[in-house]
């Protein structure tokens, strides 16, 4: 057990202290002022996630009896003390942010105030707003023994209100009220003050008017405690097979919404009978489950924190760049017939993507296209090309992933749409999903065929494209894009087929094993006194076989560096076992999504690009694919890519087995390397 727990860090720790890093941003006084607020929403955003679906596996793994030790040493009981542990420290430091920040938005002009600050003139113009735009959204519920708990809905948030008489001449009673942050903005701005702006939440707009909202009771005094509850949001999967499997995962979905409580997050200055009452009807019986914190919760909403005051506040918006290859190109296809293309995510322009599939819908030589979906944009415009196509008498079919986590609903909806309109849909995989990023347009081109292919490592969705790192690839490669089809071939099938893959890396097939014979293949080189190297750029690293080969391939000699931005187990720099392995997690404005990996191949290097992290799930449970690289510029630009990130001392963080998050600082004599501003310069300079 010793030697398990030096090899292999917690999943969930090591996913807390990635949220730290999230954190960091909002405390780095080197990101503007806006973004800083902006950065405190997306750690809150992801600590909801993070209970929504870690904590609630753990939650039900305590429930099942004598359930075995985790592989780290701890209990699942352990685990979950050790975690609210962490957040309690980090929601401390939030708060501590929070103020800190609110004191620099003062220093300009910016103030963020409560219901109790607002002035006579501010208290009108508050009434109005109130009365005009909030008061119809508002349906408060006295609460009595036959309310319902269950109606509490994951992600909203509620004001707990205590109604009573100052002279106490009559009972208190309670209420609950929706804050409804889906129909009105969370932010107010009110009228400036000469140069001063202000800001209320629409919370506080709600206590201002608490008085109007219960006018027709006789109450005089009237306390809010905000509350919110998450709940289990894993998908209980029905086996019915009377029932489709679309059918299934809505009626899951519409379970979630009454799923077990795993978190209750209330204002600690809420009466303690008033708490008692809540965990007791949520059944909340453990102190676990249980935080303490201010009067405002769903800072999630802080990513859209207004800013029409000054510009100066945020990242300056950077024109997005063209493709060298496609600058003024009149055909995408003609190009890519020309010469493979990488796009890379948000540096470049996503609208390539949209532009390939319009210009397939309207092409006369295209019959056919295949795409898979996991996620896509809200009005999708990859969505409505495929549907422009079906029109324009093309073949279309696509794997749209139902099981894709809170976007189940969505797809559904997107998925009946295109079935409505003539496109294909291809089947899911119960229990398996469809992670891959791939299109398949087939074009006749003389006496044959060729098929225009694209393989991507992020979703088909033009609004995260703005903000993703992600890498895309275009080709017209016959060994690649033939094996590009017989994926699809699989998806198609009636029963799971495994066919051979000479040049794509496909999971569950054989990414497991190729992956390993690639390290496999270096530990051999360093052995025999060869230069080993092996560059990893994922998301996370969670697999314990591929982390006890690299740690083999540590051992041999290779040299491994990893840029990983979310979770990892790995514990690198341990002498004797990871000693060369070095780790770095770049958090910055654009989020690192991007799957990357070089093996140096005894000089022969071999570069792929993947929609795969490496976790036991990518391997074994989801249909992924791993892209090689055959085209020289291309690899080139991959390899530049990589030292630049590599070479971050500005926003990057080394990680170690004891989580510090320290920042990788420069040194005396090295120029400062921000490296998704030197990408952006990187790209840019390509274009001339």
């Amino acid at each position: 057990m010793q030697k398990k727990k030096l090899l292999i860090g917690n999943r969930e720790i090591s996913w807390l202290y990635f949220n730290e890093r999230v954190l960091q941003e909002a405390n780095d006084k080197r990101n503007p002022i806006i973004e800083r607020v902006k950065f405190l929403g997306i750690f809150s955003n992801n600590l909801d996630e993070f209970f929504r679906v870690r904590v609630a596996t753990i939650s039900r793994m305590i429930d099942i009896k004598n359930s075995p030790k985790l592989i780290t040493g701890y209990t699942q009981e352990e685990l979950l003390e050790k975690i609210n542990s962490i957040v309690n420290k980090q929601q401390k430091e939030f708060y501590k942010i929070y103020d800190e920040i609110k004191e620099e938005l003062k220093e300009n002009n910016i103030y963020v105030i409560n219901e109790k600050q607002l002035n006579k003139r501010q208290g009108e113009y508050v009434k109005k707003y109130f009365r005009d735009y909030v008061r119809r959204y508002l349906f408060p519920i006295l609460l009595n023994k036959n309310f319902d708990f269950t109606t509490l809905k994951d992600k909203s948030i509620y004001f707990a209100v205590v109604l009573s008489k100052k002279d106490n001449s009559i009972p208190e009673k309670r209420a609950l009220i929706k804050i409804p942050t889906s129909s009105v903005s969370r932010f107010l701005i009110l009228p400036k003050l000469g140069k001063r702006n202000y800001i209320i939440l629409l919370d506080d707009v709600i206590r201002y008017c608490l008085d109007e909202i219960f006018s027709v009771l006789d109450y005089n005094q009237l306390d809010a405690y905000t509350i919110k509850i998450t709940r289990d949001a894993e998908l209980e999967i029905d086996d019915n097979i009377s029932k489709s499997f679309m059918e299934i995962i809505q009626e899951s979905v519409k379970q979630r919404s009454i799923g077990k409580t795993v978190r209750f997050v209330y204002d600690k200055e809420m009466p303690n009978d008033f708490l008692k009452y809540f965990t007791k009807n949520l059944k909340i019986n453990k102190k676990d489950y249980l935080s303490p914190g201010g009067r405002y919760h769903n800072f999630k909403d802080f990513i859209s924190f207004p800013n029409p005051f000054d510009k100066s506040l945020e990242n300056p918006i950077l024109p997005i760049l063209s493709h060298k290859q496609l600058l003024d190109c009149k055909s995408i296809f003609s190009e890519i017939k020309k010469k493979d293309i990488l796009l890379t995510f948000p540096y470049q322009s996503f609208q390539y993507i949209i532009d390939l599939l319009r210009e397939a819908s309207i092409d006369p030589k295209v019959v056919s296209i295949k795409m898979t979906i996991y996620r896509v944009a809200t009005g999708s415009n990859v969505i409505n090309a495929l549907i422009n196509a079906v029109r324009n008498g093309k073949d279309v079919s696509v794997f749209m992933e139902f099981q894709a986590r809170f976007d189940e609903q969505a797809n559904i909806n997107w998925a009946n749409k295109m079935q409505d309109e003539g496109v294909k849909i291809i089947d899911t995989f119960p229990g398996m999903k469809v992670h891959s990023k791939l299109i398949s347009i087939r074009r006749r081109e003389g006496n044959g065929y060729f098929d225009y292919v694209n393989i991507g490592t992020g979703n088909y969705n033009e609004v995260t494209a703005k903000t993703f790192s992600d890498m895309s690839l275009l080709t017209v490669d016959k060994g690649i894009s033939k094996e590009v089809n017989k994926v699809f071939e699989i998806l198609e099938a009636d029963i799971f087929k495994v066919p051979y893959f000479e040049h794509l890396i496909v999971a569950p097939i054989d990414m497991r094993s190729k992956f390993r014979e690639l390290i496999n293949s270096e530990i051999r080189n360093a052995r025999k006194g060869k230069y080993a190297e092996i560059i990893i750029k994922l998301n996370n690293i969670v697999d314990e076989e591929i982390i006890e080969k690299l740690y083999k391939a540590s051992q041999a000699g290779v040299k491994i560096n990893m840029i990983i931005r979310g979770t990892c187990v790995l514990n690198p720099g341990v002498k004797n076992l990871s000693e060369n392995i070095k780790v770095i997690s770049i958090v910055d404005k654009y989020l690192e999504h991007a799957r990357v990996l070089v093996f140096y191949n005894g000089g022969n290097q071999k570069f792929y690009i993947s929609s795969s992290d490496w976790m036991t799930r990518n391997f074994d449970h989801r249909i992924e694919v791993s892209c090689p690289i055959y085209d020289d510029d291309i690899k080139e630009e991959i390899l530049d890519f990589l030292k630049i990130q590599l070479q971050d001392n500005c926003k990057a963080r080394i990680i170690t087995k004891d989580n510090k998050n320290l920042y990788n600082k420069r040194k005396e004599d090295e120029k400062e390397v921000r490296s998704q501003d030197e990408l952006y310069k990187y790209f840019k300079k390509l274009l001339k």
